[in-house]
C-alpha cells in the first residue's frame, strides 16, 4: 500500500528548494550541510516530540533515510 502524505509534492518541493538555496548561499559542504539538517532533525524531535515517543520517531526517521539511499 502506497503511504499517503497530508502534504502536497509541490509544498514539500518548494521547502526542500528554499533549504537547498540557502545551504547554497552558505556555500556549505556537503559534510556541513549534513550537520546542519541532523542538527535541525534532533531539535524538531527534541522540542516538538512527547519524550515518550522520541526515541521511536528517531529510529523510524533513521530507518526512512537508510531505505531511500540510492547504492549505485
Amino acid at each position: 500500500m502506497p503511504i499517503t502524505s497530508k502534504y502536497t509534492n509541490k509544498k514539500v518541493e518548494q521547502i526542500i528548494d528554499d533549504m537547498f538555496d540557502v545551504l547554497e548561499k552558505h556555500d556549505a559542504s556537503a559534510e556541513l550541510a549534513l550537520m546542519i539538517v541532523g542538527n535541525i532533525a534532533t531539535n524538531i524531535i527534541n522540542a516538538d516530540v512527547p519524550a515518550s515517543q522520541r526515541k521511536a520517531i528517531a529510529e523510524k526517521f533513521a530507518h526512512a533515510l537508510q531505505s531511500s539511499i540510492k547504492e549505485d
